[in-house]
């Protein structure tokens, strides 16, 4: 046993406070706050007195990735386990914290009251500051760099070039700025095109197709079936479109690196790191900073390479710096805008097709679900090459790891929800890999958010078909799953789903639409009904959410959560779409806080084991949203985003 996994995850100090480990990290969800009110409870402790330690390599027990909306459901559960041995051993009895009641997020003070609280505000002594200039498209080599010119610019004390990748050190922010901004000038690149795939249809791609899922009914419905109805649904490339751009520091001292990030996955970076720097990985490592946004695998890996590899530039003795000035310089690496939105790894473009076979009485007898999708995991400490991208551009570059889908085990990737949470006699659901030269990666939600937005949006078009109406013909395939009819009940009556037509005359324009998914098949259930006004571009104005986590923990944490996921969701659904490059928010437009709905959440009262809410409402909303805009207009757009161009495609086909 290591060092780090013998260190208890719960901890009492001299003073009476405890201390608690975790490897999940904080990125703004609330996490740490909700894991310590487990503690406080389940201990029977004042919650004032928990610290939550931050998390490191160091010291922290590896969690893997903070992701798939399971911290609070494994690490919560971890940390209550562990409490519950110690109870025993807690002589002081305190009032313990009720768990369900809203507790405020420890992690907004500083924020709002503007203190340092990200990884952008940390000063360590000897900070210098960093830019580093990737090529512009994967597989560009670089030509030519005079970078005398660079060189000789106030501030400059270092210009790099390695293989296909420059970076420069400088002494403050701005100087790094105008210096990779001149050796963008110098730079040469050798001409290169777009990849010819980039407009290119999945379906005609390479690909590995799988049996994700096939009942044995498949057969033995062909004669219960009475009328076929098929459908085609896509989704484009999405940026993670974080508010802040990626950065890092890192320090080397004595072989040894150190690294300050805000990655998912700190152990797996540190590996990552060390199978690029050629290092022992007990050399390296790697702490948590919390950054301002991030939906998955983002830039903040790739970010870390590029500090660790200009600080291991840096000489012990600086040119033109008074001795001692900068012992064991850390250097600070920030990404920009553009960097952010053309070098980070892409969520993948889908593409789904269904098929229902009909009863004579228009009940859904058989179900295929057919996807094409690159791969939507490429993190590092997966492969055995590091997925780093300035990895991949030095001299000695490493090969590029394949982007892959996790085992269905742990939640999968391009098939997430691709299996129908609906009761049908027969269900195929196939997955082609789509083999791509565009780096894909995990944004939040993985392929739940295309799949669940085409399977509910193909539920409205079979109950518009045979003249159902959308809920009741959801309800009668539900029967099996309470909780499922829980949610889409609940979100259904508080938006007041049954009197959305007034007086027999709807209200042109305006539609409402609902859907419902349990995330994952395993995760938490999750119903939105959709109120929209189609004018000259199609606004949300109001969603209305019912979700179903099992025990609550904090229940404001909870709606939190929740709302982010729509609202991101509404963004994804009705502007985003990523080319290959792009220089700023004028090419790749997000939801504005003017465009914001407003959004109503509704948690389902319930004791069963608590499950994560982060993405759980990803893909319901995108597909309300697109079965509201089908009620206000009678048009079915099946190509996201739902932007005015597809709606007039949709209107002329």
């Amino acid at each position: 046993m290591n060092a780090v996994a013998a260190l208890p995850r719960v901890a009492f100090t001299a003073d009476g406070r405890v201390q608690v480990r975790t490897g999940k990290v904080e990125i703004g969800q609330g996490l740490h706050t909700a894991l310590a009110q487990i503690v406080a409870d389940e201990l029977g402790v004042a919650l004032d007195r928990i610290d939550m330690l931050p998390v490191s390599t160091a010291h922290s027990p590896d969690e893997g990735v903070t992701s798939g909306s399971l911290s609070v459901q494994d690490a919560g559960r971890a940390l209550r386990e562990a409490c519950a041995a110690l109870r025993p051993a807690v002589t002081e009895q305190a009032v313990r914290v009720a768990v369900g009641a809203s507790v405020p997020n420890r992690g907004l003070d500083a924020k709002l009251a503007g203190r340092a609280a990200f990884i952008h505000d940390l000063q360590p002594a000897g900070l210098l500051h960093g830019r580093v200039l990737h090529p512009p498209r994967h597989g560009a080599r670089l030509l030519a760099c005079d970078g005398a010119a660079v060189r000789a610019l106030p501030g400059v004390m270092q210009v790099v070039r390695d293989g296909d990748l420059l970076g420069v050190v400088a002494g403050t922010s701005a100087q790094a700025d105008a210096a990779v901004q001149a050796l963008a000038k110098a730079a040469q690149w050798q001409a290169e095109a777009a990849p010819a795939e980039e407009a290119a249809d999945l379906q005609k791609l390479p690909s590995t197709p799988r049996t994700v899922a096939e009942t044995d009914a498949a057969q033995g419905t062909a004669q219960d079936v009475v009328r076929t109805l098929k459908a085609r649904y896509s989704k484009p490339w999405i940026a993670h479109a974080s508010i802040a751009p990626s950065c890092a520091l890192a320090r080397w001292a004595d072989g040894r690196l150190d690294v300050w990030t805000h990655s998912q996955g700190i152990f797996n970076l540190r590996r990552d790191l060390a199978l690029a720097f050629a290092l022992d990985v007990d050399a390296v490592c790697v702490h948590h900073a919390e950054g301002a946004g991030c939906y998955g695998h983002n830039g903040a890996d790739d970010v870390a390479f590029d500090a660790a590899w200009l600080a291991r530039a840096m000489p012990g003795d600086i040119p033109g710096a008074m001795p001692g000035a900068y012992p064991g310089c850390t250097v600070r690496v920030l990404w920009s805008r553009a960097d952010e939105l053309s070098h980070a790894p892409f969520g993948p473009a889908m593409v789904v097709e269904l098929q229902a076979g009909l009863d004579a009485a228009g009940g859904i007898a058989h179900w295929q679900h057919e996807l094409w999708s690159p791969g939507h995991s490429r993190r590092p400490g997966r492969s055995a090459t590091p997925a780093l991208l300035g990895a991949w551009q030095v001299a000695d570059a490493c090969a590029v790891p394949p982007s892959i889908d996790m085992p269905a085990a742990s939640g999968g990737g391009a098939e997430r929800n691709a299996v129908p949470g609906y009761r049908f006699a027969a269900v195929m659901v196939t997955a082609h890999q789509v083999q791509t030269q565009r780096r894909s990666s995990a944004l939040r939600g993985l392929g739940a958010y295309a799949n669940v937005f085409a399977a509910e949006s193909f539920i409205d078009e079979i109950a518009h078909a045979t003249g159902a109406c959308p809920l009741a013909l959801r309800r009668q395939h539900l029967q099996h799953d309470p909780r499922a009819l829980g949610v889409l009940n609940a979100a259904a009556a508080r938006a007041g789903w049954a009197d959305r037509v007034k007086n027999g005359v709807k209200t042109d324009a305006v539609g409402m639409g609902l859907a419902v998914a349990r995330y994952k098949g395993s995760g938490a259930w999750c119903a939105v009904v959709a109120e929209v006004f189609a004018g000259a571009t199609l606004r949300v104005r109001r969603l209305t959410i019912a979700v179903d986590v099992g025990r609550v923990i904090n229940p404001d944490g909870v709606v939190n959560q929740i709302e982010g996921g729509a609202i991101q969701s509404t963004s994804w659904t009705l502007k985003e779409a990523a080319q290959t490059s792009h220089e700023s928010w004028g090419d790749y437009p997000i939801l504005r806080f003017s465009e914001v709905p407003a959004v109503d959440v509704l948690l389902m009262p319930s004791d069963a084991p608590s499950l994560g809410a982060g993405e759980a409402s990803i893909g319901p909303t995108a597909a309300a949203i697109a079965n509201a805009l089908f009620d206000a207009l009678g048009v079915r757009v099946r190509d996201l985003p739902l932007s005015p161009e597809h709606i007039v495609a949709a209107m002329d086909n």
